[in-house]
């Protein structure tokens, strides 16, 4: 895969939404607060749920992002709100059950948004700018990057033993395939330490380099100012309430 291909992986909607251009801490901050906002509201917080689902729904419209792509991508929290929906006639506190589902919702979906008009690269370039640890970024970051050489190894260890015509029929038949993945520990081990001398050599100071410098415009500020007006009244409102 191209180091472009890569980078656009997990990318959904039209790239040239304005959305998509935002600065990648901008977007960070913004769908990060709508979270926080979202399950710190004491009950009852249905007003401010509802408008953090408008303000999602209105990032999900500019960035053009199709209700299927954040539907199938929030699809991993969906056994556990059923769990949770199907406890409700046994629990007295069915209200805080409710509560907590929708609160989670909200969340996923502000994480389907940041993933669907943010390049993982990008997302890990702006928690750097955000003075987040130098080593967890490096980390993920290299993880992310050989994530994809590792699997087309293994896919090729694959092809090898289904050229060798290998068909286990019953599980003392399958030793190949542990030998395979202690074959594959090994190659990604020995590769891990060609990088990093590789990186050494090069003169690595702790951080990657980026070809594209981050620069908070007009329209980032813009965003974060339309999430903030839109929430935090609400949210200073109900909390004084309450």
């Amino acid at each position: 895969m191209s180091a472009h291909a890569i980078h656009a992986i997990g990318v959904a909607g039209d790239p040239a939404s304005p959305v998509h251009r935002l600065d990648p801490r901008a977007k960070l901050i913004g769908l990060t607060g709508v979270t926080v906002v979202a399950v710190s509201v004491p009950a009852p917080a249905w007003p401010v749920l509802v408008a953090c689902a408008g303000a999602l729904a209105a990032v999900a419209v500019a960035a053009r992002v199709p209700a299927r792509v954040l539907a199938a991508r929030g699809a991993v929290v969906l056994p556990l709100l059923g769990l949770l929906v199907l406890t409700l006639p046994f629990r007295p506190d069915d209200g805080a059950v409710a509560l907590a589902a929708a609160k989670a919702l909200t969340g996923t979906a502000s994480a389907v948004l940041l993933g669907a008009t943010t390049s993982f690269p990008d997302v890990l370039h702006a928690l750097e700018r955000l003075r987040a640890p130098a080593v967890a970024t490096t980390i993920a970051a290299l993880m992310y990057r050989y994530l994809f050489v590792i699997a087309d190894e293994a896919r090729r260890m694959r092809v090898a033993l289904k050229a060798r015509a290998y068909a286990p029929r019953s599980a003392l038949q399958a030793g190949a395939i542990g030998r395979v993945a202690v074959a594959l520990f090994l190659r990604s081990h020995d590769r891990g330490e060609r990088v990093h001398l590789a990186m050494r050599s090069r003169g690595h100071a702790g951080s990657l380099p980026r070809l594209r410098a981050l620069a908070l415009g007009r329209a980032d500020v813009a965003f974060l100012a339309a999430l903030a007006c839109a929430l935090l009244p609400l949210r200073v409102a109900l909390g004084v309430a309450a």
